[in-house]
């Protein structure tokens, strides 16, 4: 009698345990699921903010992506590695920080700053380790040029080479791997235990793996964002079909200039834009030594390796000034000086010289018999070529606390 009680009492028992299990389970895969469509994962925003105030708001981030680009500009080196917000953020904090140098004093932007259209007004950057020995380039829409490759020898192949090379270079950031130097996986190490950086590569990549590759995606993302079309030369630009036109905005001082600037030297021309083409002014990437051979501090070397340059926009900034002397060696401390260099080349010694800086078949040298007027007249026309924004725009300033 008490067992034929206690059997459905049993089997009762056992089908609410099994129906209880399945439903946990359930429970719990659901929750896992939930998890795994989760493509943002939570950040500490209270530990970004601690190093950048409002300076870097992950839920709203600065416009890197899709920023207004004039139609006329066609040039674009990025080959792949397309810009993201997010992606972007992060290398601009890889940029403004001192911890990618090895004793805490140096940053990209040290040589490359905002205030001179990521340039150095001075001669040669001051590196971890002494002087570098060339004078930083500007790096104002470096993005937007047919040459894809980079440094004034153009030894790095692609924007994305050149970022980390500063870094493992021993005497500007100091992480060379050699001699004594820290590597980059020293470096990675120092990254990885910053807790800004834990919870930024969480945010653009899902773990906080620090790697060469997510550094050089990401700084070339940030320094590719970095454009100026807002100068006198885009207004007028907007209104007319082509170069060749006048511009209405300008005097007529500067379209003689834009004038000379564009017509070829046997047509009582400068030339200019057979290596600067416009409307991006960047380097022809088929260039060669522009007959700039010095080596800046050594008056005995001779360096006729460069044949790369920065585009022309942005070599003055808003006051009127240059934002550092011009070429590699510093050589040229005004446009006028860099005007009558290419007005009279001597190219005694130089085989690497561009062959249309030659004057001509069996020349050594061209002789563009500028005047003084016409040389003024291209001062004019370059200073047309630099914009406003680029200078006070926050989403390139520094983004940590001072």
């Amino acid at each position: 009698m008490y067992l034929r009680q206690m059997v459905p009492l049993l089997f009762a028992t056992i089908l609410i345990s099994c129906s209880t299990n399945e439903d946990d389970y359930t429970d719990i895969e659901n929750e896992e699921t939930s998890e795994n469509q989760n493509s943002s994962p939570l950040i500490n925003t209270s530990i970004l903010s601690d190093f950048f105030g409002q300076n870097i708001d992950l839920d709203n981030l600065e416009n890197y992506a899709n920023q207004t680009i004039p139609d006329y500009i066609t040039r674009d080196n990025t080959n792949g590695n397309v810009i993201a917000d997010a992606n972007a953020t992060l290398g601009r904090v890889l940029f403004y920080d001192k911890n990618l140098s090895s004793n805490n004093t140096i940053s990209c932007a040290s040589c490359h700053q905002q205030a001179f259209a990521f340039g150095d007004q001075n001669d040669v950057s001051i590196g971890v380790n002494g002087s570098t020995g060339r004078h930083s380039m500007r790096l104002i829409n470096a993005r937007f040029s047919r040459e894809v490759r980079f440094f004034w020898d153009e030894r790095a192949n692609t924007l994305e080479e050149q970022t980390t090379q500063p870094i493992q270079d021993h005497a500007e950031m100091g992480f060379s791997g050699q001699n004594g130097d820290l590597g980059l996986d020293d470096l990675f190490t120092k990254l990885e235990a910053l807790t800004y950086y834990q919870e930024l590569f969480m945010f653009v990549y899902g773990d906080v793996n620090i790697t060469e590759n997510r550094l050089q995606e990401s700084l070339a993302q940030f320094i590719r964002s970095i454009q100026s079309f807002d100068s006198k030369y885009d207004v007028g630009r907007a209104t007319v079909q082509n170069d060749n036109q006048q511009f209405p905005n300008f005097t007529t001082q500067e379209n003689l200039g834009k004038d000379l600037f564009t017509r070829p030297p046997n047509q009582n021309g400068a030339g200019c834009i057979t290596c600067h083409v416009a409307p991006e002014f960047d380097i022809d990437p088929n260039s060669l030594n522009n007959g700039i051979i010095g080596v800046f501090g050594n008056i005995n070397a001779v360096d006729i390796t460069v044949t790369r340059a920065p585009t022309l926009r942005d070599i003055f900034n808003t006051t009127g000034a240059l934002n550092g002397p011009l070429m590699h060696d510093a050589s040229m401390p005004s446009v006028i000086n860099a005007i009558e260099h290419y007005n009279s080349i001597d190219a005694t010694g130089n085989t690497n010289l561009d062959n249309r800086l030659r004057g001509g078949p069996g020349q050594n040298g061209q002789n563009l018999n500028l005047s003084i007027e016409e040389i003024d007249a291209l001062e004019a026309f370059i200073k047309t070529l630099s914009g406003n924004n680029v200078y006070t725009d926050t989403k390139w300033s520094d983004p940590f606390l001072n």
